[in-house]
Protein backbone atom coordinates (compact mmCIF):
# COMPACT_ATOMS: atom_id res chain seq x y z
CA UNK A 1 0.00 0.00 0.00
CA UNK A 2 1.42 3.42 -0.94
CA UNK A 3 0.48 6.36 1.23
CA UNK A 4 1.22 10.01 0.57
CA UNK A 5 0.89 12.23 3.60
CA UNK A 6 1.62 15.90 3.89
CA UNK A 7 2.29 17.22 7.39
CA UNK A 8 3.32 20.51 8.88
CA UNK A 9 6.96 21.08 9.76
CA UNK A 10 6.50 20.25 13.42
CA UNK A 11 4.25 17.58 14.86
CA UNK A 12 1.82 18.49 17.55
CA UNK A 13 3.40 16.25 20.13
CA UNK A 14 6.59 18.29 19.64
CA UNK A 15 4.72 21.34 20.86
CA UNK A 16 3.15 20.06 24.06
CA UNK A 17 3.89 17.33 26.61
CA UNK A 18 1.61 15.70 29.13
CA UNK A 19 1.55 17.17 32.57
CA UNK A 20 0.67 13.79 34.09
CA UNK A 21 0.66 10.54 32.18
CA UNK A 22 -0.56 7.98 34.73
CA UNK A 23 -4.25 8.44 35.69
CA UNK A 24 -3.57 6.79 39.06
CA UNK A 25 -1.05 9.46 39.95
CA UNK A 26 -3.42 12.17 38.78
CA UNK A 27 -5.86 11.00 41.46
CA UNK A 28 -3.01 11.11 43.98
CA UNK A 29 -2.66 9.30 47.24
CA UNK A 30 -0.33 6.78 48.84
CA UNK A 31 -1.92 3.83 47.04
CA UNK A 32 -1.24 5.50 43.70
CA UNK A 33 2.45 5.71 44.60
CA UNK A 34 2.54 2.01 45.40
CA UNK A 35 0.96 1.14 42.05
CA UNK A 36 3.98 2.64 40.32
CA UNK A 37 6.59 0.90 42.49
CA UNK A 38 6.93 -2.26 40.33
CA UNK A 39 7.61 -0.24 37.17
CA UNK A 40 9.96 2.12 38.99
CA UNK A 41 11.90 -0.81 40.48
CA UNK A 42 12.00 -2.31 37.01
CA UNK A 43 13.66 0.90 35.89
CA UNK A 44 16.03 1.49 38.83
CA UNK A 45 17.40 -2.01 39.42
CA UNK A 46 18.80 -2.53 35.88
CA UNK A 47 20.10 1.05 35.74
CA UNK A 48 23.59 0.36 37.12
CA UNK A 49 24.29 -2.67 34.86
CA UNK A 50 23.11 -0.67 31.84
CA UNK A 51 25.21 2.32 32.91
CA UNK A 52 28.30 0.12 33.38
CA UNK A 53 27.87 -1.42 29.93
CA UNK A 54 27.37 2.04 28.42
CA UNK A 55 30.40 3.49 30.20
CA UNK A 56 32.63 0.57 29.18
CA UNK A 57 31.54 0.54 25.54
CA UNK A 58 31.51 4.29 25.03
CA UNK A 59 34.84 4.83 26.80
CA UNK A 60 36.53 2.11 24.76
CA UNK A 61 35.24 3.33 21.41
CA UNK A 62 35.57 7.06 22.07
CA UNK A 63 39.09 7.05 23.53
CA UNK A 64 40.25 4.62 20.85
CA UNK A 65 39.01 7.04 18.23
CA UNK A 66 40.43 10.06 20.03
CA UNK A 67 43.84 8.37 20.15
CA UNK A 68 43.74 7.74 16.40
CA UNK A 69 42.59 11.20 15.31
CA UNK A 70 46.04 11.90 13.90
CA UNK A 71 45.59 9.22 11.22
CA UNK A 72 42.10 10.49 10.35
CA UNK A 73 40.44 7.10 10.78
CA UNK A 74 39.94 7.96 14.43
CA UNK A 75 37.43 10.62 13.36
CA UNK A 76 35.08 7.94 12.11
CA UNK A 77 35.53 5.92 15.31
CA UNK A 78 34.59 9.01 17.36
CA UNK A 79 31.47 9.42 15.19
CA UNK A 80 30.66 5.76 15.87
CA UNK A 81 30.91 6.48 19.62
CA UNK A 82 28.48 9.39 19.19
CA UNK A 83 25.97 7.17 17.40
CA UNK A 84 26.32 4.54 20.14
CA UNK A 85 25.71 7.25 22.75
CA UNK A 86 22.59 8.28 20.85
CA UNK A 87 21.35 4.69 20.99
CA UNK A 88 21.90 4.45 24.76
CA UNK A 89 20.19 7.82 25.25
CA UNK A 90 17.12 6.85 23.24
CA UNK A 91 16.96 3.60 25.20
CA UNK A 92 17.01 5.61 28.43
CA UNK A 93 14.10 7.75 27.21
CA UNK A 94 12.13 4.61 26.34
CA UNK A 95 12.82 3.13 29.81
CA UNK A 96 11.64 6.33 31.48
CA UNK A 97 8.39 6.25 29.50
CA UNK A 98 7.90 2.62 30.50
CA UNK A 99 8.48 3.62 34.14
CA UNK A 100 5.52 6.00 33.94
CA UNK A 101 7.35 9.29 33.45
CA UNK A 102 6.18 11.98 31.07
CA UNK A 103 7.48 11.52 27.52
CA UNK A 104 10.53 13.63 26.70
CA UNK A 105 10.66 15.01 23.17
CA UNK A 106 13.95 13.83 21.61
CA UNK A 107 16.07 16.18 19.53
CA UNK A 108 15.63 16.53 15.81
CA UNK A 109 18.82 14.87 14.61
CA UNK A 110 18.67 16.03 10.98
CA UNK A 111 18.21 19.76 10.32
CA UNK A 112 14.83 20.41 8.73
CA UNK A 113 14.92 21.22 5.05
CA UNK A 114 18.51 20.04 4.50
CA UNK A 115 19.28 16.98 2.37
CA UNK A 116 20.60 13.88 4.16
CA UNK A 117 23.84 13.50 2.20
CA UNK A 118 26.34 10.73 3.03
CA UNK A 119 28.88 13.31 4.24
CA UNK A 120 26.31 14.86 6.58
CA UNK A 121 25.40 11.41 7.91
CA UNK A 122 29.04 10.53 8.61
CA UNK A 123 30.36 13.83 9.96
CA UNK A 124 27.17 15.61 11.02
CA UNK A 125 27.25 14.32 14.64
CA UNK A 126 30.58 16.10 15.22
CA UNK A 127 28.89 19.52 14.95
CA UNK A 128 25.62 18.55 16.64
CA UNK A 129 25.65 19.44 20.32
CA UNK A 130 22.98 16.86 21.16
CA UNK A 131 25.33 13.99 20.28
CA UNK A 132 27.96 15.29 22.70
CA UNK A 133 25.37 15.70 25.46
CA UNK A 134 24.27 12.11 24.88
CA UNK A 135 27.93 11.05 25.10
CA UNK A 136 28.32 12.98 28.38
CA UNK A 137 25.19 11.31 29.73
CA UNK A 138 26.34 7.81 28.76
CA UNK A 139 29.96 8.14 29.92
CA UNK A 140 29.67 10.21 33.10
CA UNK A 141 26.29 11.41 34.33
CA UNK A 142 24.22 8.25 33.98
CA UNK A 143 26.90 6.13 35.65
CA UNK A 144 27.11 8.43 38.70
CA UNK A 145 23.35 8.85 39.02
CA UNK A 146 22.77 5.14 38.38
CA UNK A 147 25.34 4.13 41.00
CA UNK A 148 23.76 6.32 43.70
CA UNK A 149 20.17 5.38 42.89
CA UNK A 150 20.99 1.68 42.54
CA UNK A 151 22.85 1.44 45.88
CA UNK A 152 20.17 3.30 47.84
CA UNK A 153 17.32 1.40 46.19
CA UNK A 154 18.93 -2.01 46.76
CA UNK A 155 19.76 -1.19 50.39
CA UNK A 156 16.27 0.17 51.05
CA UNK A 157 14.58 -2.83 49.46
CA UNK A 158 16.90 -5.32 51.18
CA UNK A 159 16.42 -3.79 54.64
CA UNK A 160 12.65 -3.69 54.14
CA UNK A 161 12.23 -7.25 52.91
CA UNK A 162 14.91 -8.64 55.23
CA UNK A 163 13.38 -6.94 58.26
CA UNK A 164 9.86 -8.23 57.86
CA UNK A 165 11.13 -11.76 57.20
CA UNK A 166 13.82 -11.85 59.89
CA UNK A 167 11.67 -14.03 62.13
CA UNK A 168 12.13 -16.80 59.55
CA UNK A 169 15.74 -16.61 58.46
CA UNK A 170 17.26 -15.00 61.57
CA UNK A 171 17.37 -18.27 63.54
CA UNK A 172 19.79 -19.75 61.01
CA UNK A 173 22.39 -17.09 61.86
CA UNK A 174 23.02 -18.50 65.35
CA UNK A 175 26.62 -19.73 65.55
CA UNK A 176 28.11 -22.35 67.83
CA UNK A 177 29.86 -20.12 70.38
CA UNK A 178 27.01 -17.62 70.55
CA UNK A 179 29.21 -14.62 69.76
CA UNK A 180 26.69 -12.30 68.14
CA UNK A 181 25.26 -9.02 69.36
CA UNK A 182 21.78 -8.39 67.93
CA UNK A 183 21.02 -4.90 66.66
CA UNK A 184 18.05 -4.66 69.02
CA UNK A 185 20.36 -5.18 72.01
CA UNK A 186 22.54 -2.26 70.97
CA UNK A 187 19.51 -0.02 70.54
CA UNK A 188 17.87 -1.00 73.85
CA UNK A 189 21.15 -0.65 75.75
CA UNK A 190 21.53 2.85 74.38
CA UNK A 191 17.91 3.84 75.04
CA UNK A 192 17.50 2.14 78.46
CA UNK A 193 21.01 2.82 79.80
CA UNK A 194 22.04 -0.80 80.16
CA UNK A 195 18.73 -2.06 81.63
CA UNK A 196 17.27 -4.21 78.85
CA UNK A 197 13.78 -5.70 79.31
CA UNK A 198 13.48 -9.36 80.26
CA UNK A 199 12.56 -10.72 76.82
CA UNK A 200 14.01 -13.43 74.65
CA UNK A 201 16.80 -11.85 72.52
CA UNK A 202 15.62 -13.50 69.30
CA UNK A 203 12.04 -12.34 69.85
CA UNK A 204 13.28 -8.81 70.59
CA UNK A 205 15.46 -8.83 67.50
CA UNK A 206 12.59 -10.13 65.36
CA UNK A 207 10.28 -7.37 66.60
CA UNK A 208 12.93 -4.72 66.03
CA UNK A 209 13.70 -5.98 62.53
CA UNK A 210 9.98 -6.15 61.75
CA UNK A 211 9.48 -2.51 62.76
CA UNK A 212 12.59 -1.43 60.86
CA UNK A 213 11.63 -3.40 57.73
CA UNK A 214 8.05 -2.07 57.80
CA UNK A 215 9.36 1.50 58.06
CA UNK A 216 11.69 1.01 55.09
CA UNK A 217 8.97 -0.63 52.99
CA UNK A 218 6.49 2.11 53.91
CA UNK A 219 8.88 4.74 52.55
CA UNK A 220 9.98 2.69 49.53
CA UNK A 221 7.49 4.37 47.11
CA UNK A 222 8.97 7.77 47.96
CA UNK A 223 12.49 6.46 47.33
CA UNK A 224 11.67 4.89 43.96
CA UNK A 225 9.59 7.88 42.90
CA UNK A 226 12.32 10.32 43.91
CA UNK A 227 15.15 8.54 42.13
CA UNK A 228 13.05 7.94 39.00
CA UNK A 229 12.18 11.63 38.97
CA UNK A 230 15.90 12.42 39.36
CA UNK A 231 16.72 10.36 36.27
CA UNK A 232 13.83 12.05 34.46
CA UNK A 233 15.21 15.48 35.37
CA UNK A 234 18.69 14.54 34.14
CA UNK A 235 17.32 13.07 30.92
CA UNK A 236 15.19 16.13 30.25
CA UNK A 237 18.25 18.36 30.56
CA UNK A 238 20.71 16.22 28.58
CA UNK A 239 18.62 14.03 26.29
CA UNK A 240 15.63 16.22 25.43
CA UNK A 241 15.17 18.78 22.70
CA UNK A 242 16.11 22.36 23.54
CA UNK A 243 13.36 24.90 24.03
CA UNK A 244 15.00 27.14 21.44
CA UNK A 245 14.60 24.38 18.86
CA UNK A 246 10.94 24.00 19.74
CA UNK A 247 10.45 27.75 19.31
CA UNK A 248 12.25 27.68 15.97
CA UNK A 249 10.07 24.83 14.77
CA UNK A 250 6.99 26.66 16.03
CA UNK A 251 7.97 29.80 14.11
CA UNK A 252 8.68 27.75 10.98
CA UNK A 253 5.35 25.95 11.41
CA UNK A 254 3.44 29.20 11.80
CA UNK A 255 5.20 30.71 8.78
CA UNK A 256 4.39 27.65 6.67
CA UNK A 257 0.77 27.67 7.84
CA UNK A 258 0.43 31.38 7.14
CA UNK A 259 1.98 30.96 3.70
CA UNK A 260 -0.34 28.08 2.90
CA UNK A 261 -3.35 30.06 4.11
CA UNK A 262 -2.36 33.10 2.04
CA UNK A 263 -1.79 30.91 -1.03
CA UNK A 264 -5.11 29.14 -0.59
CA UNK A 265 -6.89 32.47 -0.10
CA UNK A 266 -5.21 33.86 -3.22
CA UNK A 267 -6.33 30.84 -5.23
CA UNK A 268 -9.88 31.27 -3.95
CA UNK A 269 -9.93 34.96 -4.84
CA UNK A 270 -8.57 34.27 -8.32
CA UNK A 271 -11.15 31.56 -8.89
CA UNK A 272 -13.91 33.87 -7.67
CA UNK A 273 -12.66 36.63 -9.95
CA UNK A 274 -12.62 34.23 -12.91
CA UNK A 275 -16.08 32.89 -12.10
CA UNK A 276 -17.54 36.41 -11.84
CA UNK A 277 -15.85 37.47 -15.08
CA UNK A 278 -17.02 34.42 -17.00
CA UNK A 279 -20.51 34.32 -15.52
CA UNK A 280 -22.43 37.23 -13.97
CA UNK A 281 -20.29 39.92 -15.60
CA UNK A 282 -21.00 38.61 -19.10
CA UNK A 283 -24.70 38.30 -18.33
CA UNK A 284 -24.79 41.88 -17.03
CA UNK A 285 -23.13 43.08 -20.23
CA UNK A 286 -25.76 41.19 -22.24
CA UNK A 287 -28.48 42.65 -20.02
CA UNK A 288 -27.19 46.18 -20.64
CA UNK A 289 -27.18 45.61 -24.38
CA UNK A 290 -30.72 44.16 -24.34
CA UNK A 291 -32.03 47.11 -22.35
CA UNK A 292 -30.37 49.57 -24.74
CA UNK A 293 -31.92 47.80 -27.74
CA UNK A 294 -35.32 47.74 -26.06
CA UNK A 295 -35.03 51.46 -25.34
CA UNK A 296 -34.30 52.21 -29.02
CA UNK A 297 -37.23 50.09 -30.28
CA UNK A 298 -39.72 51.12 -27.60
CA UNK A 299 -41.45 53.71 -29.90
CA UNK A 300 -40.83 52.21 -33.33
CA UNK A 301 -41.40 48.50 -32.59
CA UNK A 302 -43.14 47.93 -29.21
CA UNK A 303 -43.55 44.19 -29.82
CA UNK A 304 -39.82 43.71 -30.37
CA UNK A 305 -39.09 45.89 -27.35
CA UNK A 306 -41.34 43.70 -25.19
CA UNK A 307 -39.44 40.63 -26.42
CA UNK A 308 -36.12 42.25 -25.56
CA UNK A 309 -37.42 43.20 -22.10
CA UNK A 310 -38.54 39.62 -21.51
CA UNK A 311 -35.07 38.40 -22.45
CA UNK A 312 -33.54 41.04 -20.15
CA UNK A 313 -35.76 39.85 -17.30
CA UNK A 314 -34.56 36.27 -17.90
CA UNK A 315 -30.95 37.48 -18.01
CA UNK A 316 -31.45 39.27 -14.67
CA UNK A 317 -32.94 36.09 -13.17
CA UNK A 318 -30.06 33.94 -14.42
CA UNK A 319 -27.50 36.47 -13.15
CA UNK A 320 -29.13 36.46 -9.73
CA UNK A 321 -29.01 32.66 -9.64
CA UNK A 322 -25.33 32.66 -10.55
CA UNK A 323 -24.54 35.23 -7.87
CA UNK A 324 -26.41 33.13 -5.33
CA UNK A 325 -24.40 30.09 -6.40
CA UNK A 326 -21.18 32.04 -6.01
CA UNK A 327 -22.23 33.26 -2.57
CA UNK A 328 -22.91 29.67 -1.56
CA UNK A 329 -19.35 28.91 -2.67
CA UNK A 330 -18.08 31.53 -0.22
CA UNK A 331 -20.22 30.70 2.80
CA UNK A 332 -22.97 28.13 2.15
CA UNK A 333 -26.20 29.26 3.86
CA UNK A 334 -26.93 25.74 5.11
CA UNK A 335 -23.54 25.73 6.82
CA UNK A 336 -24.27 29.00 8.59
CA UNK A 337 -27.81 28.08 9.58
CA UNK A 338 -27.63 24.36 10.44
CA UNK A 339 -23.96 23.43 10.83
CA UNK A 340 -21.48 21.00 9.34
CA UNK A 341 -23.56 17.81 9.63
CA UNK A 342 -26.44 19.28 7.66
CA UNK A 343 -23.99 20.65 5.10
CA UNK A 344 -22.45 17.22 4.55
CA UNK A 345 -25.88 15.63 4.23
CA UNK A 346 -26.73 18.24 1.58
CA UNK A 347 -23.52 17.47 -0.33
CA UNK A 348 -24.28 13.75 -0.23
CA UNK A 349 -27.81 14.31 -1.50
CA UNK A 350 -26.56 16.38 -4.48
CA UNK A 351 -23.79 13.94 -5.45
CA UNK A 352 -24.14 12.19 -8.80
CA UNK A 353 -22.69 9.03 -7.21
CA UNK A 354 -24.51 7.39 -4.25
CA UNK A 355 -22.88 8.48 -0.99
CA UNK A 356 -23.07 6.44 2.22
CA UNK A 357 -22.78 8.74 5.24
CA UNK A 358 -20.85 7.52 8.31
CA UNK A 359 -21.21 10.42 10.75
CA UNK A 360 -20.08 9.25 14.19
CA UNK A 361 -20.52 12.62 15.89
CA UNK A 362 -23.35 14.44 17.60
CA UNK A 363 -25.76 15.82 14.96
CA UNK A 364 -25.87 19.08 16.93
CA UNK A 365 -22.09 19.49 16.74
CA UNK A 366 -21.02 23.09 16.04
CA UNK A 367 -17.40 24.03 15.48
CA UNK A 368 -15.64 27.33 14.75
CA UNK A 369 -16.78 28.74 11.42
CA UNK A 370 -13.39 28.39 9.72
CA UNK A 371 -13.22 24.71 10.72
CA UNK A 372 -16.74 23.95 9.47
CA UNK A 373 -16.13 25.87 6.25
CA UNK A 374 -12.85 24.07 5.53
CA UNK A 375 -14.33 20.66 6.30
CA UNK A 376 -17.34 21.40 4.09
CA UNK A 377 -15.25 22.51 1.12
CA UNK A 378 -12.88 19.57 1.62
CA UNK A 379 -15.83 17.19 1.40
CA UNK A 380 -17.22 19.08 -1.60
CA UNK A 381 -13.86 18.98 -3.42
CA UNK A 382 -13.32 15.30 -2.70
CA UNK A 383 -16.84 14.30 -3.76
CA UNK A 384 -16.48 16.32 -6.96
CA UNK A 385 -13.12 14.73 -7.74
CA UNK A 386 -14.53 11.28 -7.15
CA UNK A 387 -17.47 11.98 -9.46
CA UNK A 388 -15.23 13.37 -12.24
CA UNK A 389 -12.18 11.13 -12.18
CA UNK A 390 -12.64 7.95 -10.14
CA UNK A 391 -15.20 6.03 -12.18
CA UNK A 392 -16.66 4.87 -8.86
CA UNK A 393 -20.10 3.41 -8.30
CA UNK A 394 -20.25 4.21 -4.58
CA UNK A 395 -18.68 6.60 -2.07
CA UNK A 396 -18.37 6.49 1.71
CA UNK A 397 -18.13 9.79 3.59
CA UNK A 398 -16.85 9.26 7.13
CA UNK A 399 -16.68 11.96 9.82
CA UNK A 400 -15.37 11.41 13.34
CA UNK A 401 -13.62 13.12 16.23
CA UNK A 402 -10.36 11.65 17.49
CA UNK A 403 -8.50 12.63 20.65
CA UNK A 404 -4.72 12.30 20.85
CA UNK A 405 -3.98 11.53 24.53
CA UNK A 406 -0.32 12.62 24.35
CA UNK A 407 -1.15 16.30 23.90
CA UNK A 408 -4.90 16.33 24.69
CA UNK A 409 -5.72 17.61 21.20
CA UNK A 410 -8.91 16.66 19.35
CA UNK A 411 -8.80 16.10 15.60
CA UNK A 412 -11.66 16.24 13.12
CA UNK A 413 -11.20 13.35 10.67
CA UNK A 414 -13.10 13.51 7.38
CA UNK A 415 -12.62 10.61 4.94
CA UNK A 416 -13.97 10.21 1.41
CA UNK A 417 -13.51 6.62 0.20
CA UNK A 418 -14.57 5.50 -3.29
CA UNK A 419 -14.41 2.18 -5.14
CA UNK A 420 -12.97 3.70 -8.31
CA UNK A 421 -9.83 3.13 -10.34
CA UNK A 422 -7.40 4.84 -7.93
CA UNK A 423 -4.20 6.65 -8.90
CA UNK A 424 -5.05 9.99 -7.29
CA UNK A 425 -2.00 12.23 -6.67
CA UNK A 426 -1.77 15.89 -5.55
CA UNK A 427 -0.27 17.32 -8.74
CA UNK A 428 0.33 21.03 -9.31
CA UNK A 429 -2.77 23.10 -10.17
CA UNK A 430 -4.90 20.11 -9.14
CA UNK A 431 -7.81 20.25 -6.74
CA UNK A 432 -6.02 18.09 -4.17
CA UNK A 433 -3.07 20.51 -4.06
CA UNK A 434 -5.39 23.42 -3.28
CA UNK A 435 -7.11 21.33 -0.61
CA UNK A 436 -3.73 20.49 0.88
CA UNK A 437 -2.86 24.19 1.11
CA UNK A 438 -6.21 25.00 2.70
CA UNK A 439 -5.66 22.34 5.39
CA UNK A 440 -2.08 23.40 6.05
CA UNK A 441 -3.40 26.89 6.74
CA UNK A 442 -5.27 25.33 9.68
CA UNK A 443 -2.29 23.14 10.68
CA UNK A 444 -4.14 20.18 9.28
CA UNK A 445 -3.05 17.15 7.28
CA UNK A 446 -4.16 15.71 3.96
CA UNK A 447 -3.62 11.96 3.64
CA UNK A 448 -4.02 10.09 0.36
CA UNK A 449 -4.09 6.34 -0.18
CA UNK A 450 -4.89 5.62 -3.81
CA UNK A 451 -3.12 2.59 -5.29
CA UNK A 452 -3.57 1.81 -8.96
CA UNK A 453 -6.82 -0.09 -9.39
CA UNK A 454 -8.36 1.49 -6.32
CA UNK A 455 -9.93 1.98 -3.95
CA UNK A 456 -9.09 5.59 -3.10
CA UNK A 457 -9.20 6.93 0.46
CA UNK A 458 -8.52 10.63 1.01
CA UNK A 459 -8.60 12.04 4.52
CA UNK A 460 -8.73 15.64 5.72
CA UNK A 461 -7.55 15.93 9.33
CA UNK A 462 -8.00 19.25 11.17
CA UNK A 463 -6.83 19.86 14.76
CA UNK A 464 -9.39 21.32 17.15
CA UNK A 465 -7.52 22.82 20.09
CA UNK A 466 -9.87 22.70 23.08
CA UNK A 467 -12.94 23.09 20.88
CA UNK A 468 -14.50 19.65 21.03
CA UNK A 469 -17.43 19.56 23.48
CA UNK A 470 -16.87 17.11 26.27
CA UNK A 471 -20.29 15.61 25.78
CA UNK A 472 -19.42 14.25 22.35
CA UNK A 473 -18.20 10.68 22.20
CA UNK A 474 -14.80 10.58 20.54
CA UNK A 475 -13.84 7.78 18.18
Amino acid sequence: MSTTETTTSATIDDRRENTVQDPAVRRGGYRALWRRVPRELGFLLPTLPIAVVGLSLLSTVFFTGAGMIAIFVGLFIVVLALYIARGFGMFELARLRWAGQNPITPPRWDPAGEPATPLRTVLGPLVNGHYWLYLLHGMVVNFIAGLVSWIVTVVWLSVGLGGISYWFWGRFLENGNGVRVPLSTLVTDWMLQGNPPAIDPFVAESLFQLILGAAFLATLPFITRGFTAMHQFIARGLLGAWRSEALQREVADLSASRGAAVSAEDRSLRRLERDIHDGPQQRLVRLQMDLASAERKLETDPAAARGLLAEARQQAHDTLEELRALSRGLVPPILQDRGLIAGLESLAARSTIPVQLELTVDPALRLPSEIERSAYFAASELLTNAAKHSGATGIRLHLALRRVPDDDTTWLDLWVIDDGVGGAVPTEAHGLRGLDERLRGLRGVLSIDSPAGGPTAVGAHIPLTDTAPSSIALS
